[in-house]
């Protein structure tokens, strides 16, 4: 990966943030001090989630409309509703997704995360304007949404904030160069996307201290 590009296309009303972080060996990763702070993390949006009320918590935030305009349903909603209310446990397996997954629950936001080496040459950010087929990460093909915010690289599109990831740039168990991408909605305040990527941040130095970090904001 070379750059990343803000097309002219891009809307002006609205935001988009991205954490680079280069982490270092696992060998070094401090998962102990991780799954603690993970675990006093859930204890509190349980606990949060006691007073859980649909109206209150997502229809009036601007991911529950952005994603209505597209007749789609809020995927970070799906996800808390199936945490607190169905009881489902907090998914295990590659610490780099679950620094992304706890931020979401946390905060609400809608993120991304991608293999920053998977990438080919610059990164464009742009809005698009047809639908654009790319292989989805859920498994055959998807396609990107006009009037969407949609990354692509030099092969295809890379991420559509309707649509999801690609298949091709998701995180693998050796991804340790990665792009964590939060999404801002039309209206959202520039300071929104860097506090939840600041609080990416905050997870990743607790679960590798000697990684290195970079924030890009668009």
């Amino acid at each position: 990966m070379r750059d990343f590009v803000k097309d002219a296309s891009f809307d002006a009303d609205r935001h988009l943030g991205i954490l680079e972080v280069h982490y270092p060996d696992s060998a070094e990763w401090d998962t102990d001090a991780f799954n603690e702070l993970k675990e006093k993390e859930l204890e509190l949006i349980r606990e949060e989630g006691k007073e859980y009320d649909r109206d209150t918590w997502f229809r009036q935030e601007p991911y529950f409309r952005y994603f209505r305009k597209f007749k789609k349903t809020s995927p970070v909603m799906m996800q808390v509703e199936s945490f607190l209310l169905k009881g489902r446990p907090f998914p295990e397996g590659r610490y780099t997704n679950a620094v992304a997954f706890l931020t979401e629950l946390k905060t609400r936001c809608l993120l991304g995360s991608h293999d920053a080496d998977m990438i080919e040459g610059d990164l464009l950010i742009y809005t698009e304007t047809e639908k654009t087929p790319f292989p989805s990460i859920h498994g055959g093909e998807a396609h990107s949404y006009p009037g969407d915010v949609t990354c692509r690289d030099d092969i295809s599109v890379v991420v559509s904030m309707i649509a999801g990831a690609d298949a091709r740039t998701c995180l693998n168990e050796d991804s340790k160069h990665i792009l964590y991408f939060a999404f801002g909605t039309p209206g959202m305040e520039l300071d929104t996307i860097k506090g939840y990527l600041e609080q990416v941040d905050e997870y990743v130095k607790v679960l590798a201290p000697a990684a290195v970090t970079e924030m890009h904001l668009f």
